[in-house]
C-alpha cells in the first residue's frame, strides 16, 4: 500500500519557500511559480485548475551524456522505472500505480529522462510517492535486471525492422559520429549481455542528484507541490552542484548505407527509404521558428490519408510529391531539435524501382526554399502564412493537453532555465516572413551564411537498400547547390556498384 502522508495545515507561502528554498522566481503568467530547493532541485508548477493534475520529473541524463564505448545505459534504465524501491517492491509499485487509475511513463530521450503521469486532483500525492521513490530510490534486484536485458533485446531486434523508427537513429549516427547526439539513444545490441549492475547503479549515481532535476505539475497548488518535493526530495544531499556536461557536439555529417530489409509480410510493399539531413542551431536559437515554420511548409505524410486539408493535403510534399509520384510511399519532413544542435531535412520510402531518384526529389524540394522566384517554386506569401498558421494552430492545440503542457514546463526549464511563453512564441512565429525563411534555409542547407552559431551546411545521409540503386547523392546535392564539401566538383556521377557505401564512408 501507498504510505500515507501527514497532512500539513495550510500556512502562509512565504514561509514555507524559505524553509525549502534558497531561491524563488516569478513569471508573467501569474498560475506558473518555481522554487529551487537548497539542494538545487527545482519545482515549477502551473497551478490553473481542471478535473486532474499532470505531474512530472525531467532528468540531465540521457544517452547524450553517455560514455560512446559503452553506450545504452539510459535505454536500459528507462525499462528499469516503477520496479522495486526501498519503500515497494516490485509488484506492490505495479498494485499502486494501477489503483491509481492514471496513465504513467518513463522515456529516455537524448538530453533528458522523462517520468510523466496525470491522476485524479485526489490523486496526487500518491502519484508523486511512486515517481520520487522511483527516482531517488530505485532498488534494482536481479531478476528484474535479467528481465529488462531481455526485454531491451526483443525490443531493439524489432525497431531494427521498423524503418520509421530505426533510420533516424541511423541518421543520428552519422551526423554526429560515436559522439554526444549520435551515440544511440536505444541498447545496441551487442551491449546488452555485458551490462552489469553495477554498471546500472553508477549511472543512477551519477546523474540522479537533486541539481539535475525539474519537477513539474499542471493543476496544483504550488505551496503543496513544494511542501511534497520537501517531504521527498528535502534530505536529498548532493554528492556535487554542478550539472552534468553536454559534452562537445562535433557534427561530423557523412553516408550510412544499410542492407535491404525485406517486408514483415507478405502483402507489405518492398520499399528503399531514404533520409537527408542537415545540421541547425537547435533549439535556443530563435531559428527554432523558422525551421519549425518550414517543416509545416513541407509537411508531407503517407501516400493514403483519410480526410482532406486538416491532413496537411496542402503542404508541399503531398502536393508536389505524395500527389504526383505512384512509386512514393512516404514523403515527410522532419526537425530534430536538441540544446546547441539540430536535424532538418527529409525522409522518403519509394518502390526499388525508383532508388535512383529518391536524392533528387529530395534535393529539388529543399532547393525550392533557396529559389527567389515564386514563378520557377519559390516561396510565396499564401503557403508561408498557412504555415504560420498550422503551427500557431498546432502549439495553441497541444497546450490544452495537461501532459503536453506539463513537459513544455518541464523541459523548458530543464533546458534554458525559464519560459518562453506561448503567446511569446505566436509573436516570433507571426513575425517571420518568407524572406527569413529564405534566409534560414540557406544557413541550414548551405553552410554560406556567416552568422553566430551557423550550421556546417555538411550533409548526413543514410540509405536502406541496394547502394547502387541509389547512385551518387553527393553528385546530385551538389548539382542542386545543396551542402558543404571539400575537394574538386564532381563532373560525372560515381559508380557505386562496387558495394562502396554499404558501411560507414566519410565524404568530409
Amino acid at each position: 500500500m501507498l504510505s500515507k502522508r501527514v497532512c500539513i495545515p495550510r500556512i502562509k507561502q512565504a514561509l514555507i519557500r524559505n524553509y525549502a528554498s534558497s531561491s524563488v522566481a516569478t513569471f508573467a503568467n501569474p498560475n506558473i511559480e518555481m522554487t529551487t530547493l537548497q539542494n538545487g532541485l527545482r519545482i515549477v508548477t502551473d497551478s490553473t485548475p481542471g478535473h486532474f493534475s499532470a505531474l512530472g520529473a525531467y532528468v540531465d541524463a540521457g544517452s547524450r551524456f553517455e560514455n560512446p564505448e559503452k553506450p545504452g545505459l539510459s535505454h536500459i534504465f528507462d525499462r528499469l522505472a516503477w520496479k522495486s524501491t526501498d519503500q515497494y517492491t516490485g509488484i506492490e509499485m505495479m498494485e499502486n500505480l494501477s489503483k491509481l487509475g492514471g496513465n504513467y511513463m518513463c522515456s529516455a530521450q537524448r538530453e533528458s529522462m522523462i517520468y510523466q503521469a496525470s491522476v485524479f486532483n485526489k490523486d496526487v500525492d500518491k502519484m508523486f510517492d511512486c515517481i520520487a521513490q522511483t527516482i531517488r530510490a530505485p532498488r534494482i534486484t536481479d531478476q528484474e535486471l535479467v528481465e529488462t536485458l531481455q526485454t531491451a533485446d526483443y525490443e531493439v531486434s524489432e525497431i531494427a525492422l521498423k524503418h520509421d523508427m530505426f533510420l533516424p537513429e541511423v541518421l543520428h549516427c552519422a551526423a554526429y559520429s560515436n559522439n554526444t547526439l549520435g551515440l544511440p539513444l536505444f541498447c545496441p545490441p551487442e551491449r546488452i549481455p555485458m551490462i552489469s549492475k553495477d554498471e546500472v547503479l553508477n549511472y543512477h549515481k551519477t546523474f540522479y542528484q537533486p541539481q539535475n532535476i525539474v519537477v513539474a505539475m499542471v493543476g496544483v497548488r504550488h505551496d503543496h507541490a513544494v511542501r511534497l518535493a520537501q517531504s521527498q526530495f528535502g534530505d536529498w544531499k548532493s554528492s556535487s552542484l554542478q550539472r552534468p556536461d553536454l559534452g562537445t557536439v562535433n557534427y561530423t555529417g557523412g553516408e550510412i548505407a544499410l542492407p535491404y530489409q525485406p517486408p514483415l509480410a507478405g502483402n507489405l510493399p518492398e520499399l528503399y527509404h531514404m533520409q537527408i539531413g542537415f545540421e541547425t542551431t537547435g533549439l535556443l536559437n530563435d531559428d527554432l521558428y523558422a525551421l519549425a515554420t518550414l517543416q509545416k511548409l513541407l509537411g508531407g505524410g503517407s501516400s493514403f490519408s483519410a480526410g482532406g486539408p486538416g491532413k496537411g493535403m496542402f503542404s508541399r510534399l503531398y502536393t508536389r510529391v505524395l500527389n504526383q509520384y505512384a512509386f512514393v510511399e512516404n514523403c515527410m519532413s522532419f526537425n530534430h531539435a536538441y540544446i546547441n544542435s539540430g536535424l532538418f531535412g527529409i525522409t522518403i520510402s519509394c518502390s526499388p524501382n525508383a532508388a535512383h531518384v529518391m536524392s533528387q526529389i529530395i534535393c529539388f524540394e529543399l532547393s525550392k526554399l533557396l529559389e527567389k522566384d515564386t514563378s520557377e517554386g519559390g516561396l510565396t506569401d499564401r503557403e508561408v502564412k498557412r504555415a504560420k498558421n498550422q503551427l500557431i494552430s498546432s502549439l495553441l492545440m497541444n497546450v490544452e493537453s495537461k501532459l503536453a503542457a506539463l513537459e513544455d514546463l518541464g523541459r523548458q526549464i530543464q533546458c534554458q532555465g525559464k519560459l518562453t511563453t506561448i503567446d511569446e512564441m505566436i509573436d516570433k512565429i507571426e513575425k517571420i516572413t518568407v524572406e527569413d525563411l529564405r534566409k534560414v534555409a540557406e544557413k541550414v542547407l548551405t553552410g554560406n551564411v556567416v552568422t553566430k552559431g551557423v550550421s556546417s551546411g555538411k550533409p548526413s545521409v543514410v540509405m536502406q537498400g541496394d547502394r547502387a540503386a541509389f547512385g551518387d547523392v553527393e553528385f546530385v546535392l551538389r548539382h542542386f547547390g545543396l551542402g558543404k564539401f571539400d575537394g574538386p566538383p564532381l563532373t560525372e556521377p560515381r559508380d557505386f556498384s562496387s558495394g562502396l557505401g554499404n558501411k560507414i564512408s566519410k565524404w568530409f
